[in-house]
């Protein structure tokens, strides 16, 4: 009997022991949250799914982050807030996969409510960050660069945590993560080192081409000219985004591409073929009258 209870009690320690180490690798070291005026709105749940072939949705309600399953590696477009990292890595492991298998985090722009959580979600996983070479510098310190249209604001509103192993990528250039080909396209204007990011995802013989487009849409401080400023780049990032080839859009934003109504409608309801010209024309439309209501300097 004694030597039963021995047994036992080696077992039970040996199960808790694993159990922790499980608890452990599944853990996620988090940040301290940022607060903002729209942080709990954009950071509420959002159920995880399937946009269509390799390409699924796991962000949050507000803030968009999107997985690429590449088979033997996975990708992940931005990261949320600190806040999102632990949710995002959740609503993986929901959908059936090993969020330590992340290899590559691509960022769309470097504002906190996008690169808030790659600190944390490297941590973990231990991926490499795509980035370009203006989103890299601005990773690199956790804070705007100066000529970001939102720069000029007290600091503690534009820091986040700083990212280390961020590979710069030039515009043009592809990746390959597992079995997917990544193509980074350079659309600043909103931020100064805007990246939008293209892949082909397929079902059987159905193949589309999915665009995740960074945020093109002409947003500052008050202060900011888009005239003086950035607001040439964002016309020809717009322009570029419109001509894209582009079956599915998806946006740092998920309001900005109706995707609560999509998700209620069904996966088909996300392919849309002029969905980016639509995105692109829009985005010009809100910069010429940003520009046309910006007064002249004298």
């Amino acid at each position: 009997m004694l030597r039963q209870y021995a047994i036992g009690v080696v077992l039970l320690a040996v199960t808790c022991a694993t159990a922790q180490r499980s608890f452990a690798q599944n853990a996620v070291k988090v940040d301290a949250p940022i607060n903002c005026y729209s942080c709990n709105e954009w950071n509420q749940p959002q159920e995880p799914f399937q946009v269509f072939g390799n390409t699924y949705y796991v962000g949050m309600a507000g803030v968009s982050a999107v997985l690429v399953d590449g088979g033997s590696e996975l990708l992940l477009l931005d990261a949320g807030l600190p806040q999102s990292a632990a949710p995002i890595l959740a609503n993986i492991r929901k959908l059936g996969f090993d969020p330590a298998k992340i290899s590559t985090i691509t960022l769309s722009h470097a504002h906190f409510d996008h690169a808030g959580g790659i600190n944390a979600i490297q941590r973990f996983s231990g991926a490499k960050v795509l980035s370009s070479e203006a989103g890299a510098a601005s990773l690199g310190i956790g804070d705007l660069l100066p000529d970001d249209p939102q720069y000029d604001q007290p600091r503690e509103n534009r820091m986040y945590p700083a990212v280390d192993n961020v590979a710069v990528v030039e515009d043009g250039a592809e990746y390959v993560i597992g079995d997917v080909t990544i193509r980074g396209v350079f659309t600043p204007g909103h931020t100064p080192g805007g990246m939008s990011w293209t892949w082909q995802s397929c079902e059987q013989e159905r193949c589309l081409d999915i665009v995740y487009a960074d945020s093109i849409g002409p947003v500052s401080v008050d202060s900011y000219r888009f005239s003086d400023g950035l607001g040439d780049d964002l016309a020809r990032s717009a322009r570029r985004v419109a001509k894209l080839d582009c079956d599915i859009l998806l946006v740092t934003h998920p309001f900005v591409f109706n995707m609560q109504e999509k998700f209620e409608q069904g996966r088909e309801a996300f392919v849309d073929a002029s969905a980016c010209k639509t995105y692109g024309d829009a985005t010009l439309r809100r910069l010429q009258d940003r520009l046309a209501a910006e007064k002249p300097r004298g």
